[in-house]
């Protein structure tokens, strides 16, 4: 893991962890790396100095930590519980998957299902042979490739993945 400085265009400073170098970059092209201020996207890294463990430091005992103060503050336990799920998408990707949703419930809701008898379904509709109407199904790269070049218009239904993912 590791953990960088960033700062958004309006000068909000903030920290971020990511698996890696390549992690963060993958993220910031998605739009998946948003300021926690004002939420904008447009986000870069932050000059920093590496966090680097100590080598020349005395551990100490279990005795010496008898002598410990005791007078420290005591920390608070973090109130988010263990179970709840950690939302790593930003707003606009989360609007996004929204609409697509949106978008499938209402075909799933307004047109026939076909199965795998799409392209022949949408092939007969466009040569006219059966009344057009409002279809969807499951086709190969192959056949939605042939119904292109055949002039036949159509468009992936993407299905999305559970709210985990």
């Amino acid at each position: 893991m590791i953990r960088y400085a960033l700062a958004c265009e309006a000068g909000h400073d903030f920290e971020s962890w990511f698996r890696d170098s390549d992690s963060f970059d993958t993220q910031l092209v998605r739009g998946l790396v948003t300021c926690p201020q004002c939420g904008t996207a447009k986000v870069a890294k932050q000059i920093m100095a590496p966090s680097v463990a100590r080598t020349d430091l005395v551990r100490q005992t279990p005795a010496d930590d008898a002598e410990a103060p005791t007078n420290l503050p005591a920390v608070a336990p973090d109130p988010t519980p263990a179970s709840a799920p950690m939302v790593l998408m930003g707003e606009r990707e989360q609007a996004f998957r929204a609409l697509l949703r949106a978008v499938r419930s209402h075909v799933v809701a307004t047109a026939e299902h076909v199965g795998p008898r799409f392209a022949d379904e949408a092939r007969r509709m466009h040569d006219g042979v059966v009344e057009f109407r409002a279809i969807y199904g499951e086709a190969t790269t192959e056949e939605a490739l042939a119904l292109a070049d055949e002039g036949i218009d159509v468009m992936p239904l993407p299905q999305l993945p559970d709210e985990r993912n």
